[in-house]
């Protein structure tokens, strides 16, 4: 047993395998999470129970100046400096591959052992247990907060992810973006605005702004349960309601029933049993829902999401169904403007972008000027304000200035939160309509231009995923790490 350097963490063992470590980080959690899921089903039968408490695991290392690894080429899994680095964990169930990952990189890297622990921070009871019971009415509940934990959003934030963190006190500097509250705190965010869990989201993740393009990924989904080639083995929709394929592993078994009513954000996901399949999320119109979504999708750490959907052209050269491939944007959404600061470069992912050229090219057949004529790589202005053309007189110079190829409201929202929680992100918009040159659609004009371009524009991002799942490794670009990053993913 070691201790001292780890604050205030109690029964800190170390070890030198990350299974082993795993197995100490599942004992924690499950025998705290037991133990307050046992008196809440107490409490519910009104017996009375004393206060109960569960424990967030702990992780740390201490790297000393010998033992730093220094190469210049790592993006991730290492400390940048000496020091003693820790984190909170929750849900190893869920996250057992990704903690894998990140201890034997730990563990490779500088040679040295870390230790896993119990933490002072309680596991808050609503991030324990699901549902309530209708035993419980609100005269219950002060008596409820007496006995259990609850969220102390006081200490939750994103200050760390933010490159804000400011250490108090001899306790240990960030070991990853995330507290273990931070993430349970999402987790039940998913559920909520999702209707499906988080544990049938996949790595790669398309946002879309619009109801044909999940309409298209169903179909598409359908037909690849449909292929007994197929690598995906399962499909879920909100509900969630679980579709199998026929010849899948036995542990996938269908079930449950799609919603009678679309939550906020539906989210769409096409499995594969390495979990390197495809989510679709439709966020609807707007940068608020883009923020939410992308604010706690980020605690799943997916290797890259992309946005799909549709803009205004601003160029009279662009034609309705023309493609725009976003190299830079103009933040006029504001929705995290306190977060991310406006003088912060959102910078493009040159993997991403390369990836979706080549799955434009690829997928259209169009090579030289024709391709060039056809997709326009450019500045994306992202507004807040559904009516933009109603302020155009005041908004043309500085998209003039900006040299910006089109208008949406989310694209810039997900690229820089991407940026924000280093998480690779592109986008490609199809232009629907180009409003400040008169060229709005007429419902006939409408249903043909959808019927051939949404089609083609998700195979677009499906290919693109299809591509980067082949060198996931080179996705997580240095230029995401900040100066003092942590060292998990």
């Amino acid at each position: 047993m070691v201790s001292g350097i780890h604050g205030s963490v109690r029964d800190l063992f170390e070890f030198t395998d990350a299974d082993r470590a795993l197995a100490r980080i599942r004992d924690i959690y499950d025998t705290g999470a037991t133990a307050v899921r046992e008196a809440f089903t107490r409490f519910g039968e009104g017996q009375q129970t004393s206060p109960v408490r569960a424990y967030y695991p702990y992780l740390g290392i201490e790297v000393p100046p010998e033992k730093l690894h220094v190469e210049s080429t790592l993006s991730y899994g290492a400390p940048r400096d000496p020091g003693v680095y820790g984190t909170t964990l929750t849900r190893p169930d869920l996250f057992e591959e990704y903690y894998r990952e990140q201890i034997e990189l730990l563990l490779k890297n500088h040679d040295v052992p870390v230790v896993v622990g119990v933490s002072e921070r309680p596991i808050p009871l609503p991030f324990l247990v699901e549902t309530a019971t209708d035993a419980i009415g609100p005269t219950d509940i002060r008596q409820l907060q007496m006995t259990f934990d609850m969220p102390d959003l006081a200490r939750t934030d994103d200050d760390i992810a933010n490159g804000v963190h400011i250490r108090t006190g001899d306790v240990p500097k960030p070991l990853s973006l995330f507290s273990g509250e931070r993430v349970d705190y999402s987790l039940a965010r998913l559920r909520h605005y999702t209707a499906t869990l988080p544990e049938h989201f996949q790595k790669f993740v398309l946002f879309t702004n619009y109801q044909r393009y999940v309409d298209e990924f169903i179909e598409y989904a359908k037909s690849q349960l449909e292929d007994p080639k197929s690598p995906y083995v399962a499909f879920v929709e909100p509900g969630p309601a679980v579709h199998v394929r026929k010849n899948a592993p036995k542990k996938w078994q269908a079930g449950g029933e799609a919603v009678k009513q679309l939550p906020q954000m539906p989210s769409y996901h096409l499995i594969r049993e390495d979990g390197l399949g495809v989510t679709l999320v439709n966020i609807g119109v707007g940068p608020s829902n883009a923020k939410t979504a992308t604010d706690h999708i980020a605690v799943l750490r997916p290797h890259c999401w992309l946005m799909l959907g549709h803009c205004a052209g601003l160029r009279r050269s662009q034609l309705l169904g023309d493609y725009v491939l976003a190299h830079g944007y103009v933040r006029d959404d504001h929705v995290l403007d306190s977060d991310l600061p406006l003088w912060i470069p959102v910078a493009p992912i040159a993997e991403v972008q390369v990836a979706l050229a080549d799955s434009v090219a690829k997928i259209t057949g169009l090579t030289g000027k024709e391709m060039k004529a056809r997709m326009r790589t450019g500045t994306v202005a992202t507004t807040d304000n559904r009516n933009w053309e109603l302020r155009y007189s005041e908004l043309f110079v500085r998209l003039n200035q900006a040299r910006a190829i089109a208008v949406d409201m989310e694209s810039a929202t997900i690229a820089a939160n991407g940026f924000r929680f280093r998480v690779p992100y592109g986008t490609l918009l199809c232009v629907s309509d180009k409003p400040v040159h008169g060229e709005l659609k007429l419902p006939g004009m409408a249903n043909n231009f959808y019927r051939q371009r949404i089609g083609q524009h998700l195979e677009i991002g499906l290919q693109t995923i299809e591509t980067l799942r082949a060198e996931v490794n080179q996705l997580h670009s240095r230029k995401l790490r900040s100066l003092d990053e942590p060292a998990f993913r």
